[in-house]
């Protein structure tokens, strides 16, 4: 259907009900049509709050879904079942609203996961539909820029629902095969080496993105990974992957042929979406690609997926503690203003845009204070100080209690159920800590348990020999008695198998001369669920003198 310029009120035609995510900008509700009983997706925008800059932004966003939807229902309906559609556009006094799909399915990659059989031929049938949807966009003059999987829906949760492409925030409009900086945008472990290059670029920067999905689907982890940014970015503009063994030894030669095409760091000689289409492996998928379930590749995604999920998670534990750095750092799922740096290979970037040909190009850190991105889903927001940034986080994963759908009763149970069960596992966690009882504790802790805290001198510590180093030569040897209280402890659900939680620990002992001591400190969890049993997987920790004042218990 065309979307139809509005001439009424939002509330004339549709109906709110709760709310299903929410950014600085913008919420997004679920909203039901009063003349037809169907349900859609309401982004409902405060315009109040967006610069100039934002507004155009947020007013290509509409018109670039807009241009797409309509090109379908002329060209090919069949591609619709591949996009998120917008459906209505209606501008009031202070708000806009964007009615688009509701999608029920979740992430693609989440479905991977959960499914009893997945083969090669499966990967491709996945990689066929988003080419599709991209073929579509690049048929009509536009360029996604943001390719990656938490933008890869499924339409509801039937068996073979189709493979939708989600949110156009950071979508361009392109003539023909024009090359031009558009500014700097995309996702760290996505973007093709023209943008990291800041070189003139176009529809490619899109297919070298489905290089980087198609190299997961079928081992479970990307073609370039490094937990520093700039050698992550040299890495990709050297177009430096390859294939190791066992994994890639049951690929067959014909996807990492396509892959290959794919993750051609010219992008003058990058294989089309139209072109891969009528690859063999795409289009004779029947007599090419292979149909062995591959169980490594499900389990590596597994970890892939909670990755994904717990660099959030991490993120906002480390800055829920008041000593971590006030460096600007950008975080997925708000609205709001320019992108700097991310070291998260999952975050979304975008500098201000949008430049025309022959513009020189600008580097990501360096465009104005107001510039925006614009008020979308995957939009990134730039908020300096940790403590801005921790709310904005905390808010982006749960928001606030008072804005929340009403729970059921028995919803609300499980979730206060599920938090004592946190606050409890701490509770476990730092009595093994005042015992000196380490087998206790790495039962606990994951064995790559990660930390920040004073005695590393500010070094993310990995592991457990840092740790077992206090419990053998200090823990409950300088003491004679101990007792601890958790003051103040927030746990914030992320998931149902990942928790954070972030409190202030007061601890009193008394030392070998019988003097009493109270010391404070305040500490962040990140706990896992793993096979039915909660680990420690990430903490941080501020305040105290460190070891030589408080060496029993300063540590954990």
């Amino acid at each position: 259907m065309a979307v139809p310029i509005a001439c009424t009120r939002f509330s004339d035609n549709y109906d709110l009900k709760e709310e299903l995510g929410k950014g600085a900008f913008s919420v997004v509700r679920r909203c039901v049509q009063k003349s037809s009983g169907l349900e859609f997706a309401a982004k409902i925008i405060n315009t109040k709050k967006l610069s100039a800059r934002d507004f155009q932004k947020l007013e290509r966003e509409a018109r670039i879904c807009r241009k797409l939807q309509h090109a379908n229902i002329v060209s090919n309906p069949e591609v619709l079942k591949h996009l998120v559609r917008l459906h209505d556009s209606i501008q009031e006094e202070n708000f806009h609203y964007l009615v688009f799909d509701l999608v029920t399915g979740g992430e693609l990659f989440e479905d991977i996961v959960a499914r009893e059989f997945y083969s090669e031929a499966d990967a491709s049938h996945c990689i066929q539909q988003i080419l599709e949807s991209v073929n579509h966009c690049h048929q009509n003059g536009v360029v996604h820029r943001d390719l990656k999987p938490e933008n890869l829906l499924l339409a509801s949760k039937a068996k073979g629902a189709a493979v939708k492409l989600a949110d156009f925030g950071l979508a361009i409009e392109v003539s023909g095969e024009q090359q031009a900086w558009f500014g700097f945008a995309g996702t760290p472990g996505y973007l093709s080496p023209e943008v990291l290059k800041k070189e003139p670029y176009g529809k490619p920067v899109d297919i070298w993105a489905c290089g980087v999905i198609l190299y997961i689907l079928l081992v479970g982890y990307p073609p370039f990974w490094d937990e520093d940014q700039h050698r992550l970015y040299a890495q990709i503009k050297a177009g430096a992957y390859d294939y190791p063994s066992p994994e890639w030894d049951t690929v067959t030669p014909e996807a990492k042929n396509l892959i290959n095409q794919m993750l051609t760091v010219n992008p003058g000689k990058r294989i089309t979406a139209a072109d891969a289409l009528k690859h063999p492996w795409i289009c004779q998928r029947e007599r090419v690609a292979s149909v062995v379930h591959r169980q490594e590749t499900v389990d590596c995604l597994k970890k892939f997926n909670a990755r994904r999920k717990l660099k959030g998670a991490i993120l906002t534990t480390m800055l829920a503690t008041r000593n971590f750095s006030s460096r600007s750092i950008i975080v997925k799922k708000g609205d709001g203003s320019q992108v700097k740096e991310s070291t998260d290979s999952s975050t979304t970037l975008e500098d201000d845009d949008i430049k025309g040909p022959g513009t020189p190009p600008q580097s990501p850190r360096g465009a104005g204070p107001n510039s925006g991105s614009p008020p979308s889903s995957s939009v990134a927001v730039a908020v300096k100080g940790p403590l801005n940034l921790g709310q904005a986080l905390l808010q982006s994963v749960q928001g606030p209690l008072s804005k929340r759908p009403r729970l059921l009763d028995a919803e609300e149970s499980v979730i206060l159920s599920r938090r004592q069960e946190i606050i409890k596992m701490t509770e476990q966690l730092i009595e093994a800590i005042n015992t000196g009882d380490f087998e206790a504790y790495t039962k606990i802790c994951d064995p790559h348990l990660t930390a920040f805290e004073p005695e590393a001198m500010g070094n993310l510590v990995e592991g457990m020999d840092f740790h077992k180093f206090y419990f053998d030569n200090v823990l409950g040897k300088n003491c004679k008695a101990v007792n601890t209280t958790i003051l103040n402890p927030h746990v914030h659900l992320l998931g149902e198998d990942a928790a954070c939680i972030a409190y202030v620990r007061l601890t009193q002992y008394m030392d070998k001369h019988g003097q009493a001591h109270t010391h404070q400190s305040e500490e962040s969890r990140v706990w896992h669920k793993r096979d039915s049993k909660w680990q420690n997987v990430h903490f941080h920790r501020s305040g105290g003198n460190g070891g030589a004042a408080f060496g029993f218990s300063s540590h954990k």
